[in-house]
């Protein structure tokens, strides 16, 4: 059933409605295709009233057929060219190739065809483009917001907005850049139709969607929703104890799963190790992560198109846009933090064929990751008073400039100017960022009720887990569909569909994978930007002499394997302590496989404020094994350093640490009649500028050479 609001216009003309008929049956390749319900009063709404409509329809409802179809038809009565807004390379080549089988002239812009750019504009200059596919980002290129837009909106004939959910603060997958589209709304001319389309919006996300579409306009929107209910997918959750029985089952069940799917990690270390495991098993399946260059992405896809992969092990970067209608499958090593988002992704699976399994297998751990990933998106008050603070409104600075006059993360300083950026605060120009000298007020109350709604979202993925009830019943329910019923397919409405054991074999085989070590840390090559503005004077390549080494750590804090007993380890309020026997064994074995050129003749210790036993106690315990002489401990020189505070940029880590370490007489001493390298010991690396700077310390003061090594990594 679906439902329409705000219906202020007649049916759709008969003339309509065969011409429409006529494109559909093209754009599908079939003779006898309908349109589902609501799919010919969206076109008419746009075609024949010009209406600004709001389409909430489930993955696989034809949302894609509806723009193509209405911009085929508007262009036939004289209209400019369409311009769709979407949020992923996946959904763009996807979208492309549609819009080819309807006989839609498509190009897209878009950072990975930067070559074909001046091809594209020259084909809109002619009038031989029906739609344009641009990012959001690339609204606020300078040279297409300045050169190209300005005449685009002239001419434009329709505006579509997909994946608008992106637009709402309340929605799963918020983006700045979306934002600043309300801005482009208003300057549309009158009778300019507009389009917003998404599958995984509530009613908040609609009221504020809908809110954004009317900017300018006093015609109230056109909104479309339907059931969100997905009778092809059967739903399950398999609680087990831990990742060595998750991965266990994964190795042991994953053949049995119909046709190829994904596998979705909530981190890159968890997908690469995952797909690492499985192909080492004799599984066809490769990693999908936001690693993964754009090229790679593109052929992964076409592989799993083909059925040539049984799965892909992917993030969340793999998403919204991806289109396999027969994809079989969808399994998580992990829950998402939200109901909506997990919704969002399991639509992947099941939109062409009449089954397809739905697996939730969740972890301890995902509480952990769902705070990190948090806390990184929201921008504070104080970070955007520094960014404001440096930038004045006639010298541009650039993110790399600007890293080193604030105390900010480079990511998060990028979300955060896009932030001001579409607050109206800052503005980006060709050489980078300028200040607008407009006012700006943080909005304190909006950051509180988003993280509040944030919690609800978490809270309602572990009622998921845990329910006595239908399954899809709750997901609908999460996204306020009142059609939400009983699917009765999902584990609770039918019994488990899938097995539940762990044949011994696999377990064994995943808790040796898990229990690998020995990850690899590249040594640092280039001093940050901007640090004489810090008082460090270094700039460019790091002297060869005062290099470390290639080093290694016994794992990453988000493998799934060795990270949860070293993420115990370092939780904030972990009691100092000497390194536990496991963790000794394990770094035995991680320098045992380590393939250095020349083995460590010494070891010298880091100094620690936060955990002095901890350090001590490792590095005497690798001298003592690996029977090799503990030189002794580099002193701490200065005030306390930033280490461990991941929210600093690269040049305030360097910074902190830069005066931070000093080699005493006695080591001095000791390097001075040594020879071959020394392996330098700490606990934990994160921006590697702590190994950096102490290990040009040992190198000035006479080490040959310096071989870094840790417990742990951040990332």
């Amino acid at each position: 059933m679906v439902r329409m609001s705000h219906l202020a216009h007649d049916a759709p003309s008969a003339e309509l409605t065969d011409e429409a008929l006529e494109a559909l049956r093209a754009l599908t390749g079939r003779a006898d295709a309908v349109f589902h319900d609501g799919q010919l009063e969206a076109i008419s709404a746009l075609v024949e009233h010009r209406r600004r409509a709001l389409v909430v329809q489930r993955t696989g409802w034809g949302k894609s057929a509806v723009y193509f179809l209405a911009s085929l038809l508007l262009r036939r009565r004289g209209a400019g060219p369409t311009l769709l807004v979407s949020p992923l390379l996946a959904l763009m080549r996807d979208q492309v190739e549609a819009a080819a089988r309807a006989g839609v002239r498509a190009v897209s812009v878009n950072s990975a065809n930067a070559h074909e750019w001046q091809q594209a504009q020259a084909a809109l200059a002619a009038d031989e483009v029906d739609v344009l596919l641009v990012s959001p980002e690339r609204l606020n290129n300078p040279r297409f917001r300045e050169e190209q837009l300005p005449s685009l909106v002239a001419r434009m004939g329709l505006l579509v907005v997909d994946e608008a959910h992106c637009i709402s603060d309340w929605g799963h997958d918020f983006r700045p850049d979306y934002r600043r589209l309300a801005a482009l709304i208003r300057s549309l001319p009158e009778g300019v139709p507009v389009l917003a389309t998404t599958a995984t919006a509530n009613s908040r996300v609609v009221s504020d969607v809908e809110e954004q579409l009317t900017s300018g306009s006093s015609a109230p929107v056109f909104t479309i929703r339907g059931s969100l209910a997905r009778a092809s997918l059967r739903l399950g959750v398999l609680r087990l104890p831990d990742a060595r029985a998750r991965l266990g089952w994964l190795l042991a069940h994953l053949r049995e799963l119909p046709g190829s799917g994904i596998v979705y990690s909530l981190t890159v270390s968890g997908a690469e190790d995952t797909a690492r495991l499985l192909s080492r098993a004799g599984h066809a399946v490769a990693a999908y992560t936001g690693r993964t260059d754009s090229e790679e992405r593109a052929q992964l896809e076409q592989q799993l198109k083909r059925n040539e992969l049984k799965a892909l092990v992917a993030t969340s970067a793999l998403g919204m846009g991806f289109d396999k209608p027969d994809l079989g499958f969808v399994v998580h090593l992990g829950a998402p933090s939200s109901p909506v988002a997990y919704y969002q992704q399991i639509g992947r699976a099941g939109r062409g064929v009449d089954n397809a399994d739905v697996l939730l297998l969740p972890g301890p751990e995902d509480r952990d990751i769902w705070q990190y990933f948090a806390s990184a998106s929201m921008p504070t008050e104080q970070r955007a008073e520094a960014v404001l603070a440096a930038l004045d409104t006639e010298r541009p600075l650039s993110t790399i400039a600007l890293e080193g006059l604030v105390d900010i993360k480079r990511t998060t300083l990028e979300l955060l100017l896009k932030v001001l950026d579409v607050d109206g605060a800052v503005r980006r120009v060709q050489s980078g960022w300028v200040s607008t000298g407009h006012p700006w007020t943080y909005d304190a109350d909006r950051y509180e009720r988003v993280a509040r709604a944030r919690e609800d979202e978490q809270q309602a993925m572990l009622d998921y887990e845990r329910t006595g009830s239908c399954r899809m019943q709750l997901l609908q329910e999460q996204l306020d569909d009142p059609a939400a019923a009983p699917c009765g397919r999902c584990d609770v409405c039918a019994g488990a569909w899938y097995p539940g054991d762990v044949p011994e074999d696999a377990s064994g085989d995943a808790a040796r994978a898990l229990d690998g070590v020995g990850v690899e840390i590249a040594p640092r090559a280039q001093w940050p930007s901007g640090m004489e503005s810090l008082g460090v004077p270094v700039r460019g390549k790091l002297d060869p002499g005062e290099r470390v080494l290639e080093g290694r750590v016994v794992a990453r804090l988000t493998d799934l394997g060795w990270g949860g007993p070293l993420r115990t380890l370092f939780a904030p309020g972990a009691a100092d302590g000497p390194v536990p026997a496991p963790l000794v064994d394990a770094c035995v074995r991680t320098l045992k496989d380590w393939p250095w050129a020349e083995r460590p003749t010494a070891v010298v210790a880091m100094p620690s404020r936060g955990r002095p036993q901890l350090v001590g106690s490792l590095a005497q315990a690798v001298s003592t094994i690996g029977r090799l002489p503990l030189l002794g401990t580099l002193d701490l020189d200065g005030a306390p350093t930033r280490r461990g505070d991941g929210s600093v940029n690269s040049a305030y880590r360097l910074s902190g640490v830069w005066e931070g370490f000093a080699v005493g007489p006695a080591l001095a001493a000791a390097l001075a009649g040594h020879r071959g390298p020394v392996l330098l010991v700490d606990d934990l690396v994160d921006s590697r500028w702590t190994l950096t700077v102490a290990g040009r310390a040992l190198r000035r003061a006479g080490a040959d050479a310096v071989l870094p090594f840790a417990l742990a990594s951040v990332g």
